[in-house]
């Protein structure tokens, strides 16, 4: 038992030798671009509509672009880093009073997120690594209602607390340049991709 340990031990070393002497773990940062699917913005934007429709009103033409966004980590260990992720959304509705009544409106939201965050590496070969991602911060919701009866528009600002926990990211390409998944949950969506770029 004490030679399969000694035997792990040196094989740990000789991979943290060859990733130092190949220049992978001397990078001290990192900078991604991702784009996602379902993120908090979103799931609150359909949580808004149901109780939006339920109030009376009539909502179509629904289109929501993003979680866009764009990461930066500094790399405090080889496995350990801290950073922050910005990022944007936007999505847009016609509204009516009644369903199949006349358009009166359309209801335009944009949000814009910025989330410290830590990343733990703990997979980190020369072309292939796996990670953990926690994320927490604050969103600004800007919500525009454009009248097509000559009403002035209508303009209402919110803050709220917002996160992503993305339990599993899986990285694969060179050692500076990245392709990535990761699945989770939180305001970059439950599944999202990007590139990353380590230097």
């Amino acid at each position: 038992m004490k030679k399969v340990f000694l035997l792990a031990v040196a094989a740990m070393m000789a991979t943290v030798c060859v990733n130092a002497q190949n220049g992978y773990d001397d990078t001290k940062g990192e900078i991604a671009f991702t784009y996602g699917v379902l993120g908090n913005s979103q799931w609150l934007d359909a949580f808004s509509a149901v109780v939006t429709e339920e109030a009376g009103a009539a909502l179509s033409n629904e289109q929501f672009l993003g979680p866009l966004a764009v990461e930066y980590f500094y790399h405090y260990r080889p496995w350990l880093s801290f950073g922050g992720i910005v990022t944007f959304g936007q999505s847009s509705m016609d509204v009516a009073n009644q369903k199949d009544g006349p358009k009166v409106g359309t209801s335009k939201i944009q949000y814009f997120s910025l989330m410290p965050a830590i990343k733990f590496d703990w997979v980190r070969l020369r072309h292939f690594g796996m990670y953990s991602k926690l994320a927490a911060g604050y969103t600004m919701r800007l919500q525009h209602y454009i009248y097509t009866d000559g009403r002035p528009q209508e303009n209402d600002n919110i803050f709220h607390p917002n996160f992503q926990v993305s339990l599993l990211g899986i990285e694969a390409g060179s050692p500076r340049f990245r392709v990535f998944c990761e699945g989770g949950i939180g305001e970059q969506g439950i599944l999202l991709a990007g590139l990353r770029y380590k230097f």
